[in-house]
Protein backbone atom coordinates (compact mmCIF):
# COMPACT_ATOMS: atom_id res chain seq x y z
CA UNK A 1 0.00 0.00 0.00
CA UNK A 2 2.83 2.09 1.37
CA UNK A 3 4.79 1.21 -2.15
CA UNK A 4 1.85 1.88 -4.34
CA UNK A 5 1.10 5.19 -3.19
CA UNK A 6 5.19 6.38 -3.12
CA UNK A 7 5.28 4.95 -6.96
CA UNK A 8 2.37 7.11 -7.74
CA UNK A 9 3.95 9.86 -6.07
CA UNK A 10 6.60 9.65 -7.91
CA UNK A 11 5.18 8.72 -11.13
CA UNK A 12 3.26 11.93 -10.85
CA UNK A 13 6.27 13.78 -9.75
CA UNK A 14 7.96 12.16 -13.54
CA UNK A 15 5.36 13.25 -15.24
CA UNK A 16 5.54 16.71 -14.55
CA UNK A 17 9.56 16.73 -14.95
CA UNK A 18 9.29 15.13 -18.19
CA UNK A 19 6.52 17.92 -19.32
CA UNK A 20 8.84 20.72 -17.53
CA UNK A 21 11.62 19.13 -19.52
CA UNK A 22 10.02 18.61 -22.96
CA UNK A 23 8.97 22.41 -22.81
CA UNK A 24 11.99 23.44 -21.50
CA UNK A 25 13.90 21.51 -24.54
CA UNK A 26 11.41 22.34 -27.08
CA UNK A 27 11.49 26.51 -25.83
CA UNK A 28 15.39 25.64 -26.41
CA UNK A 29 15.27 24.56 -29.90
CA UNK A 30 13.09 26.54 -31.45
CA UNK A 31 15.02 29.46 -30.48
CA UNK A 32 18.02 27.95 -31.89
CA UNK A 33 16.33 27.10 -34.96
CA UNK A 34 15.22 30.52 -35.11
CA UNK A 35 18.66 31.87 -34.68
CA UNK A 36 20.14 29.27 -36.84
CA UNK A 37 17.86 30.26 -40.01
CA UNK A 38 18.39 34.73 -39.54
CA UNK A 39 21.79 33.48 -39.72
CA UNK A 40 21.72 31.80 -43.07
CA UNK A 41 18.86 34.85 -44.15
CA UNK A 42 22.03 37.27 -43.18
CA UNK A 43 24.70 35.40 -44.88
CA UNK A 44 22.80 34.57 -48.13
CA UNK A 45 22.10 38.45 -48.16
CA UNK A 46 26.04 38.99 -48.37
CA UNK A 47 26.95 36.40 -50.89
CA UNK A 48 24.01 35.11 -52.76
CA UNK A 49 22.92 36.88 -55.66
CA UNK A 50 19.02 36.35 -56.23
CA UNK A 51 17.79 37.08 -59.73
CA UNK A 52 15.18 39.31 -60.79
CA UNK A 53 13.14 40.14 -63.41
CA UNK A 54 12.48 43.94 -65.00
CA UNK A 55 9.93 45.08 -67.64
CA UNK A 56 10.95 45.24 -71.56
CA UNK A 57 12.64 48.54 -72.00
CA UNK A 58 11.20 49.85 -75.10
CA UNK A 59 14.21 52.43 -75.52
CA UNK A 60 16.44 49.75 -76.92
CA UNK A 61 16.65 47.25 -79.92
CA UNK A 62 15.02 43.85 -80.03
CA UNK A 63 18.60 42.52 -80.71
CA UNK A 64 20.17 44.27 -77.31
CA UNK A 65 19.67 42.21 -74.21
CA UNK A 66 17.66 43.98 -71.58
CA UNK A 67 19.54 45.57 -68.39
CA UNK A 68 17.19 46.43 -64.89
CA UNK A 69 18.26 50.16 -63.91
CA UNK A 70 17.40 49.42 -60.23
CA UNK A 71 19.86 46.05 -60.00
CA UNK A 72 23.03 48.71 -61.31
CA UNK A 73 25.70 46.79 -60.04
CA UNK A 74 24.26 43.39 -59.10
CA UNK A 75 25.45 42.07 -62.77
CA UNK A 76 28.80 42.16 -60.82
CA UNK A 77 28.26 39.36 -59.26
CA UNK A 78 27.41 36.79 -61.57
CA UNK A 79 31.27 36.89 -62.12
CA UNK A 80 33.61 35.28 -59.46
CA UNK A 81 37.26 36.40 -60.16
CA UNK A 82 37.71 39.33 -57.70
CA UNK A 83 40.94 40.78 -57.24
CA UNK A 84 42.55 39.60 -54.09
CA UNK A 85 45.16 40.72 -51.50
CA UNK A 86 48.36 41.91 -53.93
CA UNK A 87 50.71 38.54 -52.46
CA UNK A 88 53.61 37.72 -53.90
CA UNK A 89 55.61 34.34 -54.47
CA UNK A 90 58.38 33.82 -51.80
CA UNK A 91 61.90 34.41 -52.75
CA UNK A 92 61.16 36.44 -55.97
CA UNK A 93 64.44 38.55 -56.79
CA UNK A 94 63.88 41.94 -57.89
CA UNK A 95 65.34 45.37 -57.44
CA UNK A 96 64.43 47.56 -54.48
CA UNK A 97 61.94 50.10 -55.43
CA UNK A 98 62.78 53.80 -54.30
CA UNK A 99 60.85 56.78 -52.96
CA UNK A 100 63.31 59.23 -53.90
CA UNK A 101 64.15 57.85 -57.86
CA UNK A 102 61.81 57.72 -60.56
CA UNK A 103 60.53 59.14 -63.82
CA UNK A 104 61.34 62.53 -63.50
CA UNK A 105 60.40 63.95 -67.04
CA UNK A 106 56.91 62.85 -67.08
CA UNK A 107 53.72 63.06 -64.30
CA UNK A 108 53.62 59.43 -62.80
CA UNK A 109 49.72 60.67 -61.23
CA UNK A 110 46.42 62.22 -62.18
CA UNK A 111 44.78 65.02 -60.23
CA UNK A 112 42.48 62.08 -58.72
CA UNK A 113 45.11 60.01 -57.74
CA UNK A 114 45.23 57.47 -60.69
CA UNK A 115 48.54 55.94 -61.79
CA UNK A 116 49.78 57.31 -65.00
CA UNK A 117 52.27 54.51 -66.17
CA UNK A 118 55.07 54.79 -68.20
CA UNK A 119 58.03 52.82 -68.53
CA UNK A 120 60.40 53.20 -65.25
CA UNK A 121 57.04 53.41 -63.11
CA UNK A 122 56.35 49.63 -62.16
CA UNK A 123 58.60 46.75 -61.83
CA UNK A 124 57.44 44.05 -64.41
CA UNK A 125 58.58 41.08 -62.45
CA UNK A 126 56.85 42.42 -59.35
CA UNK A 127 53.21 43.49 -60.70
CA UNK A 128 53.29 40.06 -63.06
CA UNK A 129 53.76 37.77 -60.34
CA UNK A 130 51.08 38.91 -58.46
CA UNK A 131 48.37 38.95 -60.69
CA UNK A 132 49.28 35.65 -61.74
CA UNK A 133 48.61 34.42 -58.42
CA UNK A 134 45.12 35.97 -59.15
CA UNK A 135 45.09 33.78 -62.49
CA UNK A 136 42.72 36.27 -64.23
CA UNK A 137 41.09 35.48 -67.79
CA UNK A 138 41.22 38.34 -70.35
CA UNK A 139 39.56 39.29 -72.94
CA UNK A 140 40.57 41.28 -76.63
CA UNK A 141 38.22 42.55 -78.89
CA UNK A 142 38.96 43.48 -82.30
CA UNK A 143 37.31 44.34 -85.14
CA UNK A 144 37.71 42.84 -88.63
CA UNK A 145 35.41 44.11 -91.10
CA UNK A 146 36.44 44.15 -95.09
CA UNK A 147 39.87 44.50 -96.06
CA UNK A 148 40.61 44.45 -92.31
CA UNK A 149 41.17 41.28 -92.02
CA UNK A 150 44.77 41.49 -93.69
CA UNK A 151 46.00 42.85 -90.60
CA UNK A 152 44.95 39.64 -88.21
CA UNK A 153 47.69 37.60 -88.38
CA UNK A 154 50.12 40.41 -87.56
CA UNK A 155 48.16 41.67 -84.64
CA UNK A 156 47.75 38.19 -83.46
CA UNK A 157 51.58 36.67 -83.71
CA UNK A 158 52.73 39.76 -82.12
CA UNK A 159 49.73 39.91 -79.54
CA UNK A 160 50.98 36.25 -78.52
CA UNK A 161 54.83 37.61 -78.32
CA UNK A 162 54.08 40.40 -76.25
CA UNK A 163 50.88 40.58 -74.95
CA UNK A 164 49.68 39.49 -71.22
CA UNK A 165 52.11 36.17 -72.27
CA UNK A 166 51.57 33.07 -69.55
CA UNK A 167 48.13 34.67 -68.86
CA UNK A 168 45.06 33.01 -69.72
CA UNK A 169 43.68 35.13 -72.74
CA UNK A 170 40.66 34.97 -75.41
CA UNK A 171 40.96 37.05 -78.64
CA UNK A 172 37.00 37.46 -79.62
CA UNK A 173 37.25 38.61 -83.37
CA UNK A 174 34.25 40.13 -84.90
CA UNK A 175 34.64 39.60 -88.63
CA UNK A 176 32.67 39.31 -92.01
CA UNK A 177 34.67 36.86 -93.21
CA UNK A 178 35.26 34.31 -90.93
CA UNK A 179 37.57 31.86 -93.35
CA UNK A 180 39.99 34.60 -93.82
CA UNK A 181 40.72 34.33 -89.99
CA UNK A 182 44.56 32.61 -89.62
CA UNK A 183 45.43 29.73 -87.66
CA UNK A 184 48.36 30.48 -85.42
CA UNK A 185 50.42 28.87 -82.74
CA UNK A 186 49.32 29.83 -79.17
CA UNK A 187 50.52 29.01 -75.71
CA UNK A 188 48.14 26.89 -73.27
CA UNK A 189 45.28 28.68 -71.73
CA UNK A 190 45.24 30.90 -75.10
CA UNK A 191 42.78 30.69 -77.61
CA UNK A 192 40.73 32.34 -80.96
CA UNK A 193 37.16 32.75 -80.40
CA UNK A 194 35.74 33.68 -83.86
CA UNK A 195 31.73 35.89 -83.95
CA UNK A 196 30.32 36.87 -87.48
CA UNK A 197 28.98 40.15 -87.83
CA UNK A 198 27.46 41.64 -91.17
CA UNK A 199 29.51 43.95 -93.73
CA UNK A 200 29.72 47.51 -93.84
CA UNK A 201 29.24 50.27 -96.29
CA UNK A 202 30.86 53.07 -94.11
CA UNK A 203 33.81 52.89 -91.78
CA UNK A 204 32.30 54.97 -89.54
CA UNK A 205 29.06 52.26 -89.57
CA UNK A 206 32.09 49.89 -88.70
CA UNK A 207 33.17 52.03 -85.92
CA UNK A 208 29.91 52.78 -84.36
CA UNK A 209 28.81 49.36 -85.05
CA UNK A 210 31.47 47.81 -82.23
CA UNK A 211 30.06 49.06 -79.57
CA UNK A 212 26.58 47.57 -80.16
CA UNK A 213 27.98 43.81 -80.75
CA UNK A 214 30.43 43.94 -78.00
CA UNK A 215 27.49 45.02 -75.84
CA UNK A 216 25.48 41.97 -77.17
CA UNK A 217 28.48 39.36 -76.85
CA UNK A 218 29.61 40.83 -73.49
CA UNK A 219 25.91 39.89 -72.31
CA UNK A 220 25.70 36.80 -73.47
CA UNK A 221 28.62 34.51 -74.06
CA UNK A 222 32.18 37.18 -73.00
CA UNK A 223 30.43 37.96 -69.64
CA UNK A 224 30.60 34.07 -68.50
CA UNK A 225 34.46 33.88 -69.84
CA UNK A 226 36.24 36.75 -69.03
CA UNK A 227 37.42 38.84 -65.86
CA UNK A 228 39.06 41.15 -68.44
CA UNK A 229 38.29 43.08 -71.54
CA UNK A 230 40.45 44.88 -74.05
CA UNK A 231 38.72 46.47 -76.64
CA UNK A 232 41.58 47.12 -79.70
CA UNK A 233 41.81 48.55 -83.17
CA UNK A 234 42.79 45.14 -85.19
CA UNK A 235 45.35 47.52 -87.52
CA UNK A 236 48.19 47.52 -84.99
CA UNK A 237 51.35 45.72 -83.89
CA UNK A 238 52.58 44.95 -80.40
CA UNK A 239 56.56 45.76 -80.36
CA UNK A 240 57.09 45.32 -76.42
CA UNK A 241 55.62 44.15 -73.28
CA UNK A 242 51.94 44.74 -72.36
CA UNK A 243 51.55 42.84 -68.94
CA UNK A 244 49.49 43.21 -65.28
CA UNK A 245 50.37 47.12 -65.01
CA UNK A 246 47.48 47.67 -67.55
CA UNK A 247 44.78 45.89 -65.81
CA UNK A 248 42.12 48.16 -63.39
CA UNK A 249 38.93 48.60 -62.97
CA UNK A 250 39.15 51.01 -66.13
CA UNK A 251 42.15 51.79 -68.06
CA UNK A 252 42.09 54.25 -70.39
CA UNK A 253 44.98 55.44 -72.91
CA UNK A 254 46.54 59.07 -73.46
CA UNK A 255 46.14 60.19 -77.52
CA UNK A 256 50.21 60.63 -78.71
CA UNK A 257 48.73 63.62 -80.71
CA UNK A 258 47.11 65.54 -78.05
CA UNK A 259 48.97 64.09 -74.40
CA UNK A 260 51.38 67.39 -74.30
CA UNK A 261 48.65 69.92 -75.02
CA UNK A 262 48.51 72.11 -71.59
CA UNK A 263 44.94 73.89 -73.02
CA UNK A 264 41.79 71.82 -73.06
CA UNK A 265 40.89 73.79 -75.94
CA UNK A 266 42.74 72.01 -78.39
CA UNK A 267 41.59 68.84 -77.75
CA UNK A 268 39.30 67.22 -80.57
CA UNK A 269 36.13 67.11 -78.00
CA UNK A 270 32.73 66.65 -79.77
CA UNK A 271 31.92 70.65 -79.24
CA UNK A 272 28.50 70.63 -80.63
CA UNK A 273 26.10 70.96 -77.89
CA UNK A 274 23.33 68.94 -80.06
CA UNK A 275 25.51 65.75 -79.30
CA UNK A 276 25.42 63.26 -76.23
CA UNK A 277 28.63 63.35 -76.94
CA UNK A 278 29.12 67.78 -76.08
CA UNK A 279 31.77 68.62 -73.55
CA UNK A 280 31.96 72.59 -73.43
CA UNK A 281 35.73 73.82 -73.80
CA UNK A 282 36.59 74.65 -70.59
CA UNK A 283 35.88 70.98 -69.41
CA UNK A 284 37.98 67.94 -69.52
CA UNK A 285 41.17 66.26 -68.33
CA UNK A 286 42.95 64.25 -71.39
CA UNK A 287 42.00 63.23 -74.53
CA UNK A 288 41.72 59.29 -74.83
CA UNK A 289 42.00 57.05 -77.42
CA UNK A 290 39.58 54.39 -78.65
CA UNK A 291 42.44 51.84 -79.94
CA UNK A 292 43.25 50.77 -76.79
CA UNK A 293 40.83 50.72 -73.45
CA UNK A 294 40.09 48.34 -70.96
CA UNK A 295 38.77 46.77 -67.42
CA UNK A 296 37.07 44.92 -65.42
CA UNK A 297 34.28 43.28 -67.14
CA UNK A 298 31.48 44.81 -65.54
CA UNK A 299 32.70 48.30 -65.90
CA UNK A 300 33.69 47.77 -69.43
CA UNK A 301 30.01 46.57 -70.23
CA UNK A 302 28.72 49.52 -68.75
CA UNK A 303 31.08 51.44 -71.07
CA UNK A 304 30.58 50.40 -74.34
CA UNK A 305 26.96 49.92 -73.68
CA UNK A 306 26.50 53.93 -72.54
CA UNK A 307 29.04 54.47 -76.29
CA UNK A 308 26.44 52.62 -77.88
CA UNK A 309 23.15 54.19 -76.42
CA UNK A 310 24.47 57.39 -76.97
CA UNK A 311 25.26 57.04 -80.29
CA UNK A 312 21.86 55.87 -80.88
CA UNK A 313 20.74 58.61 -79.39
CA UNK A 314 22.75 60.83 -81.60
CA UNK A 315 21.08 58.68 -85.13
CA UNK A 316 17.61 59.52 -83.88
CA UNK A 317 18.59 63.11 -83.92
CA UNK A 318 20.59 63.20 -87.12
CA UNK A 319 24.07 63.82 -85.97
CA UNK A 320 27.02 62.08 -85.64
CA UNK A 321 29.80 62.48 -83.07
CA UNK A 322 33.13 64.21 -84.59
CA UNK A 323 34.95 60.82 -83.58
CA UNK A 324 32.50 58.62 -83.50
CA UNK A 325 32.85 56.08 -80.10
CA UNK A 326 35.72 57.78 -78.91
CA UNK A 327 33.95 61.36 -78.69
CA UNK A 328 31.68 59.20 -76.37
CA UNK A 329 34.47 57.14 -74.62
CA UNK A 330 35.79 60.73 -73.81
CA UNK A 331 32.34 62.39 -72.18
CA UNK A 332 32.37 58.92 -70.24
CA UNK A 333 35.48 58.99 -69.13
CA UNK A 334 35.10 62.47 -68.24
CA UNK A 335 32.63 62.04 -65.24
CA UNK A 336 33.55 57.89 -64.49
CA UNK A 337 37.68 58.42 -64.21
CA UNK A 338 39.61 55.86 -65.20
CA UNK A 339 41.55 54.24 -62.54
CA UNK A 340 44.54 53.83 -64.33
CA UNK A 341 45.90 55.58 -67.14
CA UNK A 342 48.24 54.25 -70.00
CA UNK A 343 50.59 56.62 -71.15
CA UNK A 344 50.89 56.80 -75.18
CA UNK A 345 53.72 53.67 -75.25
CA UNK A 346 50.57 51.70 -74.75
CA UNK A 347 49.60 53.14 -78.30
CA UNK A 348 51.96 55.18 -80.50
CA UNK A 349 51.73 55.29 -84.16
CA UNK A 350 54.41 54.06 -87.19
CA UNK A 351 53.42 57.48 -88.76
CA UNK A 352 54.84 59.58 -85.92
CA UNK A 353 58.48 59.96 -84.68
CA UNK A 354 59.17 58.69 -80.81
CA UNK A 355 60.15 61.57 -79.53
CA UNK A 356 62.24 61.08 -75.78
CA UNK A 357 59.55 60.45 -73.57
CA UNK A 358 58.30 57.76 -75.15
CA UNK A 359 61.47 55.43 -73.97
CA UNK A 360 59.38 51.86 -75.74
CA UNK A 361 56.49 51.74 -78.20
CA UNK A 362 54.29 48.65 -76.67
CA UNK A 363 51.50 49.05 -79.29
CA UNK A 364 51.77 50.68 -82.88
CA UNK A 365 49.29 51.60 -85.43
CA UNK A 366 50.20 50.68 -88.41
CA UNK A 367 50.56 53.00 -91.91
CA UNK A 368 48.07 51.98 -94.65
CA UNK A 369 46.27 53.25 -97.00
CA UNK A 370 42.80 54.92 -95.70
CA UNK A 371 41.28 54.87 -99.16
CA UNK A 372 42.30 51.46 -99.86
CA UNK A 373 41.47 49.64 -96.98
CA UNK A 374 37.94 51.44 -96.02
CA UNK A 375 35.10 50.57 -98.04
CA UNK A 376 34.06 54.34 -98.42
CA UNK A 377 37.96 55.77 -98.44
CA UNK A 378 39.07 58.62 -96.20
CA UNK A 379 41.13 59.32 -93.13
Amino acid sequence: MIFGYIFKVNDNISKKMLCFVSKYHLTVFVAFLLIFLGGVYFYQEDHIQFKSFCPENRDLPKDLPRVCPENGDKNEDQNSWRITELIMEKGLKYTKPSVMNGRMDVNPVTNWNAPLVWEGTFDPVVIDSIYKRMDPRIAVIVFAVGKYTRFLKGFLESGEKHFMVDFKLTYYIFTDHVDEVPKIDQAMGRKITILPVPSATRWQDVVLGRMKYATIAIDQQIRNQSDYIFMMDIDSLFHGRVGAESLSRMSAVLHRGYYKDETREKFPYERRPQSQAYIPKDEGDYYYSAAVWGGYLEDMYKLVRYCYEQSEIDSKNNIEAVWQEESHLNKYLLHHKPTKVLSPEYLWSDYDKKPEDIKVVRISQLVKNYAEVRPNGGH
